[in-house]
């Protein structure tokens, strides 16, 4: 650590940290709440989501073209900005279901997530994943029905599957006045005197104009709607614990918020709840037992790498969450997977494509670390004592596909391009003897992994592919002995093939029959699956 900085301002600056996610099923309004978030916060002026897909104007976070195409986030991006004297570090995360695995890295770099329920189809299945994946990281959840301005369901009903679904206790912050669809306001559980009603900007452009309306009011002017939201908060409240911050971050309850993220309504009082109910950045457990205090030498962990986010530049960066001490531009770290070290020349903050040289970082920070080529995702950074934190384990693929250049002139861009998409983790990149390296096998979780893919070898790499898909669905780690029985077993629906990033073994079956039928034969061999995830 350097001796300008003292261990007080260590925990001083991590405690103004605020670093968090924001999780959803697709079409729930994630990059709408995260642009809605940055826009009450004044990181921005005008919000970049208009109504509908078809005509949406790219969001900050959304850099790629293709993600402007479809209207979807398709990576995750890292936004910074100042709020109430915090650091807020809001890590964007895909939006759809297919970049999972992107997903859970992004969750291993944050200390707190906001799960969005849509309030017309409640818990969705990729939300329920990704909860799943939050309670089995110790991450605390804060929860925002998104919505309301439109017709959905009953706000008690939505609380009871939170409860009975995700086995969690929502303890309610805010309540709506008015039913979906009829958004007439909001009332505090710590403020039932007074209601808050909203003035909808053109477009929900801009921060929506707030009214407050004392109890009598609220009572002339919306009747037994206002009464009726005060019955049911109030029915809320004592079927519950009530808020304990104790049991917030040990996923006990979850505190819940409703709103509408699209018109900004209801987004202030849970950028508020952020800054007051999320931890900051404490110690982090390390692989094979202790933690690595906040206020030691500087250790970080690689959840992302990117690359051509400036295509001008055709550079690539590798996203560093700062876990403990002091991050400076241009200090040698170790890279603790091969014990050597590098000098961090290059180095920026990121708000979506936009990028601001950063001399200085603290624990919950993200730094970009720009053409850093030795750094692969999961890696650990340190100096000092040495630090190594638990490997991201990958997702088990279930598409498989055997890629090969359009033109074999251009096999070299070819090369370079599959090697990049691989450290990326963009796809999981196999190879096999029966193919070699000119066709390796493309492993993904969803199929619009492939579109990512396709597009980015034409366009960013110059060596446009086919991609022929092949029968199997599952992997599974083996070993030599696993290899070598395939092998003598001939399958036409199973093989083995080595995953690139890290050489693993992994067979491949067109189904769980096959697998079964194999299993039953050769009851010793091993075959893991690839995830440790809760599903």
């Amino acid at each position: 650590m350097s001796q300008s900085i003292s261990t007080a301002q260590v925990i001083d600056e991590a405690g103004r940290r605020r670093t968090f996610a924001v999780i959803s099923h697709p079409d729930a309004g994630k990059s709408t709440l995260t642009e809605a978030l940055a826009l009450h916060a004044r990181a921005i002026n005008s919000a970049g989501a208009v109504h509908g897909k078809g005509d949406r104007r790219g969001v900050t976070s959304d850099w790629m073209e293709l993600e402007r195409e479809r209207g979807i986030s398709v990576t995750s991006a890292a936004l910074q900005f100042g709020y109430r004297e915090r650091v807020m570090n809001l890590v964007d995360t895909p939006g759809h279901a297919d970049f999972s695995e992107d997903t859970y890295r992004v969750l291993s770099a944050v200390d707190c997530a906001i799960m969005l329920v849509d309030a017309a189809k409640g818990l969705e299945e990729q939300t329920r994943k990704l909860f799943a994946v939050c309670r089995h990281r110790g991450v605390p959840v804060i929860t925002f029905i998104n919505k309301w301005d439109r017709r959905g369901r009953e706000s008690l009903a939505l609380l009871d599957d939170i409860q009975n679904v995700l086995g969690i206790t929502p303890v309610p912050q805010v309540w709506p006045v008015g039913p979906a669809g009829n958004f007439r306001g909001i009332v505090q559980a710590s403020d039932t005197e007074h209601m808050v009603r909203y003035t909808k900007e053109p477009g929900g452009t801009r921060v929506a104009l707030e009214e407050v309306l004392d109890s009598a009011q609220a009572a002339e002017q919306e009747g037994d709607l206002w009464q009726e939201a005060l019955e049911e908060l109030e029915l809320a409240l004592d079927s519950g614990p009530g808020y304990d911050q104790e049991a917030f971050e040990n996923g006990k309850i979850t505190p819940v918020f409703f709103g509408a993220a699209l018109t900004n309504i209801g987004v202030k009082l849970l950028l508020d709840a952020v800054v007051e109910l999320a931890p900051a950045p404490g110690p982090r457990p390390l692989d094979g037992g202790g933690s690595r205090e906040v206020t030691e030498d500087f250790s970080g962990v690689v959840f992302k790498i990117q690359a051509n986010m400036d295509p001008a530049h055709r550079d690539r960066i590798a996203f560093v969450r700062v876990c403990s001490g002091v991050f400076e531009r241009g200090m040698n770290v170790t890279r603790a997977a091969s014990g050597r070290s590098f000098a961090t020349k290059y180095a920026s903050t990121v708000f979506g494509a936009e990028r601001t040289v950063v001399d200085t970082a603290y624990p919950g920070d993200v730094v970009g670390l720009i053409n850093a080529s030795a750094l692969r995702v999961g890696d650990t950074l340190y100096t000092g004592r040495k630090a190594t934190f638990p490997p991201l384990p990958a997702f088990a693929p279930e598409y498989f596909a055997v890629a090969r250049p359009k033109d074999i002139s251009r096999s070299k861009q070819f090369r370079r391009g599959v090697s990049q998409l691989d450290e990326e983790g963009v796809v999981q990149v196999l190879v096999s003897d029966r193919r070699g390296d000119q066709a390796p096998v493309m492993a993904a979780v969803g199929p619009m992994q492939f579109d990512v893919v396709l597009h980015r070898m034409e366009h960013e790499f110059s060596s446009p592919i086919t991609l022929d898909r092949l029968s199997y669905k599952l992997a599974r780690v083996t070993d030599p002995d696993g290899q070598a029985e395939l092998a003598k077993a001939r399958l036409t629906d199973a093989e083995v093939l080595t995953r690139r990033s890290d050489d693993a073994l992994l067979a491949l079956f067109a189904d769980k029959w096959h697998l079964s039928a194999f299993q039953r034969a050769k009851p010793d061999i091993r075959l893991d699956p690839l995830i440790a995830t809760a599903d």
